[in-house]
């Protein structure tokens, strides 16, 4: 009984050297914003043993030595063919306006890649009709067919593009396909999978998902990617926010449907949405597919100026928000954004409010029923401020609006697979494409309004009438958003 008291003493003072050798951690880490640190140091004080668990399992944006190396290796050779086959300088003949010319060299400044024109692009009318052409277009793919998808289930539009595949590959088409292993597990454990591999058909699985307590070794356990990218030929290419499952998504069927939005294109932006898949490939699988980015592209055509943004925890940090906050601060006369999870950093919130303020018609849709409580408090919890500084606030009530849209001024749109949180920002791979094209860019205003149709309109008003705890936990919840 004598050696009680002396075990439980050591016991508290090695925990409180853990505990202070992680606030030292969370201090000294780069790339941090202050209220992350803040957070964190909170959560660990605050939580003695769960806080420390957080920590080591969430709260570092790691994903693995090896793994970095191995990006880091691939995006070098990738860059060098980029190099060589021209594709980080701008083709004279490409017509971007001077006043977008700074949004484009933003994108550059993410991947090296510069916008090329000669692109034709179609939004597609729905889920449903983004299915069928992909199944068109791989049942005519004559040379290869690449996939990537964050969710691909084993529903009847998942089979449908899983059969189109497996005919591909009877035919002789190279076809290569990836899913991200925890998003699209239902798919990989399928005997879909294992027939579409036995046809012949490539396969892969981004970021293996194995034992999560083992995970913090390798890197942080909830890195995912979230990418959707389709490269048929090194042509055709689609980017939006639709994964490869039915609108129903009957894995979380009550918040259906899910409201998404792709577009279609040809063109020598194909090549670069090659170069992404090519990367999460290389990384993932032992095969060089950099030849395909030599191949030389077809003669330029009438068409608009387009370039791929691709982020994620091994690309330059907060990419992806100076993407946003670039076109917000450019936005003359109409922002109009459409994403299901707005969980900001303080630089974005502040553009998009100083955006209503200098006059810009603002405009933010939301989900009214978001399949994140927590992101839905955390949304909440910046309502007041937006509204105040004129942002006019819409919640669709049609199903879960799942579309990820930016259009300004009529004529530029950013479309991809980027939600406008701090896990899109920090923690997923996701991709975009910008866009200068007014007609376009009007299709897909057009289909933002149609959304503003079946929404409610938040007021000041409403928000004020929210009770003190229903502010207090949206508050309380978006604090820990750096966390979250």
């Amino acid at each position: 009984m004598s050696e009680w008291p002396s075990t439980t003493v050591m016991l508290l003072i090695l925990h409180g050297l853990v505990q202070i050798g992680l606030i030292v951690r969370v201090l000294l880490r780069p790339h941090r914003e202050p209220s992350s640190r803040i957070a964190w140091t909170v959560v660990v004080i605050a939580f003695p043993v769960l806080g420390i668990l957080s920590y080591v399992l969430v709260g570092e944006t790691n994903v693995g030595r090896d793994h970095r190396e191995r990006v880091n290796e691939v995006l070098a050779q990738l860059h060098s063919v980029v190099r060589s086959a021209g594709m980080d300088q701008t083709d004279p003949s490409v017509e971007v306006p001077e006043s977008c010319a700074h949004l484009f060299q933003v994108g550059r400044s993410v991947n090296g890649l510069g916008p090329v024109g000669g692109n034709r692009g179609r939004l597609m009318r729905d889920s449903i009709e983004t299915i069928d052409c992909l199944v068109e277009d791989i049942d005519s793919a004559r040379e290869h067919v690449h996939l990537l998808f964050y969710i691909w289930l084993p529903d009847r539009s998942g089979c449908r593009v899983a059969e189109a595949l497996k005919r591909a590959a009877a035919r002789g088409v190279t076809c290569r396909a990836m899913a991200d292993s925890l998003g699209s597990r239902l798919m990989i454990a399928s005997k879909h999978w294992r027939d579409m591999r036995e046809a012949g058909v490539h396969l892969a699985s981004a970021l293996p998902f194995r034992n999560p307590l083992l995970r913090p070794l390798r890197g942080r356990v909830d890195l995912r990617n979230h990418r959707k990218i389709v490269v048929i030929d090194g042509r055709i290419t689609f980017c939006g926010s639709q994964n490869c499952a039915d609108p129903e998504f009957r894995i979380k069927a009550k918040y259906a449907p899910w409201v998404d939005a792709v577009m279609r294109f040809e063109g020598p932006i194909a090549r670069q949405n090659q170069f992404l898949f090519a990367g999460d490939w290389m990384a993932a699988v032992d095969e060089d597919i950099s030849h395909l980015l030599m191949q030389p592209p077809e003669p330029l055509q009438p068409g608009f100026p387009a370039q791929v943004i691709g982020t994620g925890p091994t690309i330059r940090n907060s990419a992806m928000p100076e993407v946003f906050e670039a076109l917000m601060y450019a936005a003359r006369r109409e922002l109009v954004i459409t994403t299901p999870y707005y969980v900001p950093d303080e630089p974005m919130q502040a553009a998009l409010c100083a955006s209503a303020r200098r006059g810009v018609d603002t405009i933010l849709i939301l989900p009214a029923r978001n399949d994140s409580w927590v992101v839905a408090a955390a949304s909440r919890s910046y309502y007041s401020e937006l509204l105040a500084a004129g942002v006019r606030i819409f919640e669709y009530q049609g199903g879960l609006l799942h579309t990820k849209s930016l259009t300004l001024d009529g004529e530029v749109t950013l479309i991809g697979s980027a939600n406008m949180d701090r896990r899109s920002f920090e923690l997923n791979y996701e991709n975009n494409i910008l866009l200068f094209d007014p007609p376009l860019t009007a299709d897909m205003r057009q289909r933002q309004q149609s959304y503003i149709a079946q929404s409610m309109t938040i007021s000041r008003e409403m928000v004020e009438c929210w009770g003190m705890y229903r502010q207090l936990w949206n508050n309380s919840v978006a604090m820990f958003g750096p966390v979250l």
